[in-house]
Parts: C-alpha cells; sequence; structure tokens
C-alpha cells in the first residue's frame, strides 16, 4: 500500500480530520485535528504506519527503533516489525519514559533498554510532531545511552518541525498539517457560523461554557 492510500485509510478512521471546526487544548480554534487515538485499536492501520516509515528507512542498517510513552511504544514496534522483514535481521524496539530531573523534563530508558541502545544505530519515532519536544528528548537519551540517532520518523508534522530543530540528522513526516489557529474572539469558524466539533479536543468542554 502506497502513503497516498495510507493517508485516505487515516481519514476513513477519523484519525486524520480536517476541514472541520475544532476547539485545541490551548483555547484557541482551527480546522485540522490529528486524533491519533483513532489509529491505535486499529492494527492493521497501525501496521501499514509502520510499514511506511520502514520504508524510508530501510537503507539506514537500523538496530533499534525508539519512541516516546506513550504512543511511541506502538510506532516503534510496528516500524521494528517492518524493518525487520525488509532488512532481514533482527530490528529491536524500545521506548523512553518520562522524568522529572532537576534540570527540567527529560527521557529516560530504563528497564535495560540504556544497553540495547549502547553502539547501536537508532531510529526515533513520534506519532504526531508539534514542538518536537517528545522526539527531542528521545533523541536526547539515545545520544546519553551511547547510541547513534540515523533519523527521526512521525506520522504527521503538525508544528512545521525540522530535522534540525531535533538535533537529528534526518527527519521523515508522512504528512503535514497546517498549525494555523485563531484566538476564539477571532476566530473565522465562528464568524461563518461553522458549528464547533464536540467530539474531538475540547470542544465539548468549550460548548458548556
Amino acid at each position: 500500500m502506497n502513503e497516498d492510500n495510507l493517508l485516505t485509510v487515516l481519514h476513513q478512521l477519523g484519525a486524520i480530520v480536517t476541514n472541520d471546526h475544532i476547539v485545541y487544548t490551548s483555547g484557541r480554534h482551527g480546522s485540522s485535528y490529528v486524533n491519533k487515538d483513532a489509529l491505535y485499536p486499529h492494527t492493521a492501520a497501525a501496521s501499514m504506519v509502520g510499514a511506511a516509515l520502514a520504508r524510508h528507512f530501510a537503507d539506514e542498517m537500523v538496530d533499534v527503533v525508539a519512541g516516546p510513552t506513550v504512543g511511541g511504544v506502538i510506532m516503534a514496534q510496528w516500524t521494528a516489525h517492518h524493518l525487520m522483514h525488509l532488512c532481514g535481521r533482527e530490528v529491536l524496539a524500545v521506548y523512553a519514559e518520562e522524568e522529572q530531573s532537576e534540570a527540567g523534563k527529560r527521557r529516560v530508558f530504563r528497564r535495560g533498554y540504556d544497553a540495547l541502545i549502547a553502539g547501536k544505530r537508532v531510529l526515533v519515532v513520534e506519532d504526531v510532531l508539534t514542538t518536537g519536544g517528545s522526539a527531542r528528548l528521545v533523541v536526547e537519551a539515545v545520544a546519553a545511552a551511547g547510541g547513534v540517532v540515523v533519523g527521526v520518523g512521525a506520522l504527521c508534522n503538525r508544528g512545521g518541525i525540522t530535522a534540525a530543530d531535533l538535533n537529528a540528522p534526518r527527519l521523515v513526516a508522512l504528512t503535514a498539517l497546517s498549525l494555523e489557529s485563531y484566538p476564539a474572539e477571532e476566530c473565522p469558524l465562528c464568524a461563518a457560523g461553522i458549528p464547533i466539533n464536540t467530539r474531538l479536543g475540547k470542544g465539548a468542554a468549550y460548548a458548556r461554557v
């Protein structure tokens, strides 16, 4: 299945929503939304995402795929699975957990996963890049564990993030959505009378106000 067909499937599942009226966590309004929770229950579709990312990094000699908790765990598993079949050798999947340190938030590999990364070529995966913060912290965690990051793969680039933003040599996103949003009092979608979607984002809470 090519990536155009994959995006059609994601739209059908409601994982990528466009031309709508969404209230975001920030309270701002916009027309697009990535509902990653609509993807993960569907294993065939999640597998397709992993396969698409694996194809982009098949020549990178990836040893380990790493993602941030929570969604990145599923992404790492499926991407590693398909890389294994493409490369004809074992590719491991691990995840980095969030930790609060004196220096601030960071990601760490626990459960012995750091030993699996040391000296290995590592692909970092993420579902949605908005600020890129989670993926960047995983990149840093890989370096701290002695691994070499070969790139970052994502389902969606929501914030116009670049590889340089992530301190990674390469970034591949299967799709991108505009981050354009508006203050509630200036929202052209409200002015046009387009109903707020109360099933996604913070629409239900906004409608009750």
